[in-house]
This record gives structure tokens, sequence and C-alpha cells, in this order.
């Protein structure tokens, strides 16, 4: 339908919808009734009135078909598209036909290949025996003399592994730094605390302490009494870990894991009880009170790298081995693709070839 002719229909409606009917005075009622302004008791319709909404129903509706419908510049477009379809059926089959591999995300492929091979092959070598370099980390050196100072004063070590369930990452990492240090605290012939937040993280606390005063040939120091589960709620759990540091007066607070809210009102507590602490997790928004409230904070990645600068175990060396090379190879993937984006005279298909790989 022409223009014209759908500014006709909008008119017509619009005529109509003026001509409604409506709620009308009772005259009878004069001056005073309209003063006080009461309708009449029966509403009375002008004539012809339910001919005149049926009318305006219909035209509403035929306009709205209308206006929703599709244009013929629209329809012809479309047949055009499904002709030229319809004209080469060999590559419409071939766009249709699956596809095992999506070639599109083979740079995910060569990425997980390589990072595969490199894994391995540090993995070999270190079964072998061939020793690699981890940086020094002040935060780890800082544990041994926090359960050191522990020990001369005869005071406990409070371990808080982190407020997060078991399969989360950053309690993984906790455990095995746990490991570590139960078996350094059953060597000075110490005690340690854990309070922990989670029934299935204290179930795994208890078997890795105990295992690790096994290992030091101390199974009767261990007591199960030591790793106690406080409560499910947050901050039911931070008033319950300050209410031990407040009681226990502990010489070392040990904060690594996964930390909210509650991180500075335990590294608060903690600081006010005179104690040395070392915090580390990966949560960015809760670093800045760590460091400001503890001694030392491992940051980051650096607390993922504790367990294996303490553990010495080769699946993890080789995996934090491998992140450090791939860390190399994205750097100067940048700095290539810098270099390509910033000179004008290398060829534009080299810059376009070298981003659809990233």
């Amino acid at each position: 339908m022409k223009a014209t002719g759908r500014a006709r229909l909008i008119k017509a409606a619009d005529a109509l919808w003026h001509s409604r009917p409506r709620l009308c005075w009772d005259p009878s009622l004069g001056a005073q009734g309209h003063s006080r302004g009461r309708l009449c008791d029966k509403f009375t319709l002008q004539r012809h009135s339910r001919g005149r909404l049926c009318r305006s129903l219909i035209l509403f509706g035929v306009l709205s078909v209308f206006s929703f419908s599709r244009t013929p510049s629209a329809c012809a477009a479309e047949a055009r598209a499904q002709a030229e379809n319809e004209a080469t059926p060999a590559a419409a089959a071939a766009e249709k036909k699956a596809s095992f591999f999506k070639t599109e995300n083979k740079n995910v492929l060569v990425a997980i290949g390589v990072f595969a091979c490199v894994f391995f092959g540090f993995l070999v070598q270190s079964k072998r025996g061939k020793s690699f370099y981890l940086r020094k980390i002040a935060g780890i050196a800082a544990i041994e003399e926090a359960v050191g100072r522990a020990t001369e004063m005869g005071r406990p070590v409070v371990y808080v592994p982190g407020i997060n369930e078991i399969e989360d990452i950053q309690t993984l990492a906790s455990m095995a730094v746990l490991g570590h240090v139960s078996r350094m605290v059953a060597d000075y012939d110490s005690s340690i605390i854990v309070p922990t937040r989670s029934p299935i993280v204290l179930s795994v606390c208890e078997e890795t302490v105990k295992q690790s005063f096994a290992a030091a040939g101390r199974p009767d120091a261990y007591r199960p009494d030591n790793i106690r589960y406080l409560s499910g709620e947050q901050f039911a759990y931070t008033a319950g870990v300050d209410g031990i540091i407040m009681r226990e007066k502990p010489a070392a607070n040990l904060y690594l894991g996964a930390f909210f809210a509650e991180s500075l009102i335990l590294a608060e507590t903690g600081f006010s009880s005179g104690a040395i602490q070392v915090a580390g997790t990966a949560s960015i928004l809760q670093l800045p009170f760590f460091i400001t409230a503890c001694d030392y904070t491992l940051i980051a990645e650096e607390f993922y790298a504790a367990s294996a600068y303490l553990s010495r175990d080769p699946k993890v060396i080789s995996a934090i081995k491998t992140s450090d090379c791939l860390k190399v190879g994205i750097l100067a993937a940048l700095i290539v693709g810098l270099v390509l984006a910033s000179f004008p005279r290398i060829d534009p298909d080299y810059l376009a070839a070298f981003q659809g790989w990233f």
C-alpha cells in the first residue's frame, strides 16, 4: 500500500477515535448538578455509537496489518536471495555440511598443544633430577621465621585457609602450603590451630595436618581438637577466628586462601594481638588490606608459586615453569603485533593474518 493510503487510514482512525462514545452530563440537573459534579444515573451514548465502535476496531486492525507488513522492496530482496541460493545448490550443501574440526579455533588447538609439549618436557626433566630455578619469595621465607618465633614463645600458630570451598583453586593451593607448615610445626614441636568455614575443608585439613605430623615422625603430637569448624556464615566465622586470636594469643597468623570482606577484620585483629602475620591470596580487591596490616604478603601468583617452592613437587614445578614460558610467548606476540601496527610500510595483509590468530 502506498504512503497516501496509509495516511488516509490514520486520518480516518483518528476521526473515529475522537467520535468514540463518551460519558455525558444529565442536562436536567442544571447548574446545581453540574457544580456538584454528579454524573447522570444512566450514561447516554451518542447515536450509532455501536456501529462507530465496530468500524473503528476494523480500521485499526487493517492499519496494524499494513503497518507491520513487509514492504515490496523487502519482499523482492528476499526473493532474489532465495533465487541465488537455489541457483547454487552445491555451495549451499557445502555450507551446511558439518566439519569435525572448527577451523576458526585452530589457534586454541595450537596453544593447547604447545602448552602440553612444554609441560611434559619440563616434567620429564624434573623427574630425571634436574633442578629448576625458582625465585626466592620473602613471604615464603617469613613462614619459617614465624613458626620458629611461635616455638620460642611457646604459643600456637593460627592458619586460616580462606573461606571458599575445597573446589576453589586458592583453597587447593592453601592445602599444599598447610601441609608444609604442619610438617614444620611438627619438627619444631609446636602447635597449630586451623579454623575452617566448610565441613569438607575441615576434613581435608584434618587429613593434611595428620599426615604431616606422621611424616615428621610425631603422630602422637597431632591434636584433632585444633582443627576446628566454626560456622558456615561469613562474618560469624570471622568473629570466631578473631575470638581464637584474642584468647590463644598466637605468635604467628597465616592467612592463605580466598578472602573477601573479612580480610581487613582478620588482619587488624591479628595486628592488635602483636603476632607476626603472613598473608597470601589471589583476590586482587583484598590485597591492599593484607599489604597494609600484615608483615609479609604473597601477591597473586606468588601464592600459587608458594606450593611449588615449598613442596618441590615435579608436577607443580613443571606447571609453574610452563606458565612462565607462555607468558614470555604472549609478551613476544604483543611486541610483534605492536611493530606490525606501528609501521605503515608493512603490508596490512600481514597484520590482518597476525590478528586472525589472536
